[in-house]
């Protein structure tokens, strides 16, 4: 079988100097970002201070940067922030400073999406009621408008001053309005407000998907979801999907929001947006997917993973997720505040549920994908300043699923090789045989890889180095294993080195428990020795096994490289000047990088964990767990125990009575299903809460029917509108739970995924636990010897 033969010239220098932005030390041109003169690829989550409790905001945002994040966006929704004219609340968990303050805790930036409207199924979009109660045009340059526009940034910018990246604070960013597609003039004088009032940040931005018409001064970001609950209960698949997960030159997706331009605007269509003078920025890849009544999708992890490699290879150079971090819609003067078809929405969704199946749940709830996609982005922090300079050339891509799509960044002289086999399992695609590659680089220089055919099987998303430099005059020429990070040695080359503000893994040490741990073991493992010499002073590369395609590494005079052992937490080998990590697919996603004691340290972990005042914490949902640091060169174990922590089952297989399902009812503009309001028929299921000694305490509810809510008493503390996944809710310091549940009825017309469609009309419930969730916290000290 013939290779795929690809010639990747060298890319043209880039433009610079050409856009309005005033960077202090961050430069914007035309193919990548740069910060401190170093090509960035920044990797920035969406999480909404507003939408989570205060005391969980350390939490969020700590394993926010454990997954390899250096920057969160937030929406500021005016209706929030001003519920009456001329009243401002900035307290609680509105207190936008604070969450900016506390986010460069966790050394991460920060990108203030302005408004002033937002969306992010928000009642009107974010507009108080009382706006839009006046006589005037809002999201125009109507005078009347502006003026409290003007008042609003005067009030938002007074709560950033000092926090800007001018101002050595963590502000990198700023976006004016979202999804404006028609109104470049309006845009314009929003920034404009923004400056007059003393806002200086280095980028200024606005949603430039749906064709939209986006000013000179302000750089256009884009979005790619799975699939969208603002389709139609006939789309079995959107159309927007499939090219989201194949490597495409095109970064403009006009279904976005589509919805809404056609039921407040009645625009059908849209121009594909393209501009060759900005680089290609993402804001929203969909880190999950919300639900609407009507229509309720089940995005996989899988998925998410897959969409965002896809644009990487693609040439993004900001990764940016919508949502990153679930949370929990807001209760306002007129009730909760959620997108409705009672505010001219075409959509319902759930009233208090805002969890979007995100890597991070409503609940803190730690998802596969928040694993899958901290891979990506520890790559990405350790050769970012090289991939960003790295044109796309696309090759196989087409709608054809028997082709194999695959695409290369290059430089001219070095690259990565992305190729996938994965789509959702509506339309998925097979395995590819006798899959080898042959790179000519702009400077005649040829690759091959693998060194003979193999077959890649279905389900693969990954990215193969190709000429890596490991050394100043040694390089990785050829690998079919994955980069995932790089520790510097002291003194390293800082051309090779992964990143100038990490500290080098080289502090001799040991793990001990903090006093706060109290029911951490305080014995060390005995087995493995705490005393060990001190680490080589090289530099250390961990790669990532791909499921089913064998490793091969390939040096550059040729000559492979031998694996001591089979790929995994052990398989290290010792190279001249460098030494690498193979780890096998578990481990890899069991992986972290974290600042710990003021070092870089790589970390194995059962549960999930995150850095906090150079301190590790441990969330811990199951009683015992390992969590593994490298130092000295070797694996230092300890076993962590909190009897408190786990799941308790309290009930299952419950077949509950209840009455009809109400009758089903169009609304909104789009005349598409509405969410029932008459829970008279409903099954009541009383859960009786057992005692807990935890911290925190999450009820799973595993059911099968329409909509759900849950009270505390006549309190609402959730709702859910089923999918298919269990139904989650913090019951901390409850003593029982109500819950009052709607049968599915068929008839109705609810589109839920292919893989959970096959069920009876009426409800069930499968099993009820509750899952007790402890943090704990181990130091690393310093060896005293």
């Amino acid at each position: 079988m013939n290779p795929h033969r690809i010639q990747v010239p060298m890319p043209p220098p880039p433009l610079r100097g050409h856009l309005p932005f005033d960077g202090g030390g961050i430069e914007v041109t035309s193919r990548w970002i740069e910060r401190g003169g170093r090509p960035w690829i920044p990797v920035t989550g969406e999480i909404h201070y507003s939408r989570l409790s205060r005391e969980r905001w350390s939490e969020v945002l700590g394993h926010a940067r454990a997954g390899g994040l250096d920057s969160v966006a937030t929406y500021v929704f005016w209706a929030a922030h001003e519920p009456e004219p001329g009243r401002f609340d900035w307290s609680g968990n509105l207190d936008l400073r604070a969450f900016i303050e506390l986010a460069a805790d966790h050394g991460l930036d920060v990108v203030v999406r302005l408004g002033p409207w937002a969306h992010g199924e928000y009642r009107n979009g974010g507009f108080p009621d009382w706006l839009l109660a006046r006589d005037l045009k809002p999201r125009t340059d109507d005078p009347a408008y502006l003026a409290l526009v003007r008042t609003l940034y005067g009030e938002t910018i007074a709560q950033l001053r000092g926090l800007t990246h001018a101002e050595g604070g963590p502000i990198i960013a700023a976006q004016v309005d979202n999804e404006l597609y028609d109104q470049p003039g309006h845009l314009a004088t929003l920034r404009e407000i923004a400056e007059e009032l003393g806002l200086r940040v280095p980028v200024w931005t606005a949603t430039g998907w749906g064709g939209a018409q986006v000013p000179g001064s302000i750089l256009p970001v884009f979005g790619a979801y799975a699939d969208g609950f603002w389709e139609e209960t006939t789309t079995e698949w959107p159309a927007f999907a499939p090219v989201h997960f194949r490597y495409s030159a095109v970064r403009d997706d006009v279904s976005v929001g589509a919805d809404l331009r056609e039921a407040l605007d009645g625009i059908t269509e849209a121009p594909a947006a393209s501009r060759a003078d900005v680089p290609f920025v993402t804001c929203e890849l969909g880190g999950g997917m919300h639900v609407a009544y009507h229509r309720r999708p089940l995005v996989a992890p899988e998925d998410v993973a897959a969409v965002a490699l896809a644009k990487l290879g693609s040439g993004s150079v900001w990764q940016g997720y919508y949502m990153y971090a679930g949370g929990t819609q807001r209760t306002g003067p007129h009730g909760t505040e959620q997108e409705s078809q009672a505010t001219g929405y075409p959509n319902d969704v759930p009233a208090l549920s805002y969890d979007f199946n995100a890597p991070i749940g409503e609940h803190g709830q730690i998802r596969p994908h928040h694993h899958a996609l901290r891979r990506q982005h520890l790559w990405i922090r350790a050769d970012g300043h090289r991939l960003a300079r790295m044109a796309s050339h696309v090759g196989g891509g087409s709608d054809d699923p028997a082709e194999l799509r695959w695409a290369v960044r290059s430089d001219g002289t070095s690259g990565y090789l992305f190729a996938t086999t994965y789509q959702p399992p509506k339309r998925p695609l097979a395995a590819q045989a006798g899959v080898q590659f042959s790179v000519e680089f702009g400077d005649g220089q040829r690759v091959t890889v693998p060194s003979s055919p193999v077959d890649v099987p279905a389900g693969s998303s990954f990215v193969w180095p190709l000429r890596y430099p490991l050394t100043p005059t040694l390089e990785l020429r050829a690998s079919t294993a994955q980069i995932l990070t790089r520790i510097p040695a002291p003194g390293s080359n800082p051309a090779l080195a992964s990143d100038p503000s990490a500290s080098p893994d080289a502090v001799p040490g040991r793990l001990s428990d903090s006093a706060s741990a109290v029911h951490s073991p305080p014995d060390p493992v005995p087995s493995h020795g705490l005393d060990t010499g001190p680490e080589p002073e090289v530099d250390l590369v961990v790669l990532a096994a791909v499921p089913g395609v064998p490793v091969e590494l390939v040096l550059s005079d040729g000559s492979p490289v031998a694996l001591p052992s089979p790929p995994g937490r052990d398989c290290f080998i010792d190279l001249d000047g460098v030494r690498l990590l193979v780890l096998d697919d578990l481990s890899a996603n069991r992986f972290y990088r974290l600042e710990l004691a003021g070092c870089d340290r790589l970390v194995l972990a059962d549960v999930p964990v995150y850095a906090e005042g150079g301190r590790l914490v441990a969330r811990m949902d199951t009683p015992e767990a390992d969590v593994s640091v490298l130092i000295d060169g070797r694996w230092r174990t300890r076993t962590l125990a909190e009897p408190h922590a786990g799941p308790v089952e309290i009930a299952s297989d419950l077949k509950p009575d209840h009455g009809p399902a109400p009758a089903h009812r169009l609304g909104g503009p789009m005349h598409r299903l509405s969410a029932p309001d008459d829970f008279s028929g409903a099954a009541v299921v009383d859960i009786a809460l057992p005692e807990s000694r935890a911290a925190r305490t999450l009820l799973r509810v595993e059911w099968t029917g329409d909509t759900g809510r849950a009270y505390d008493g006549d309190r609402l503390i959730g709702d859910h509108f089923w999918h298919g996944r269990p139904w989650d809710l913090d019951v901390t310091s409850l003593r029982s739970v109500r819950l009052e549940l709607l049968p599915w009825r068929r008839a109705t017309g609810v589109w839920v995924d292919p893989e959970v469609r096959r069920i009876e009309d009426g409800v069930a419930v499968q099993r009820v636990t509750a899952i007790g969730v402890e943090e704990t916290r181990l130091t690393i000290e310093e060896d005293s010897r």
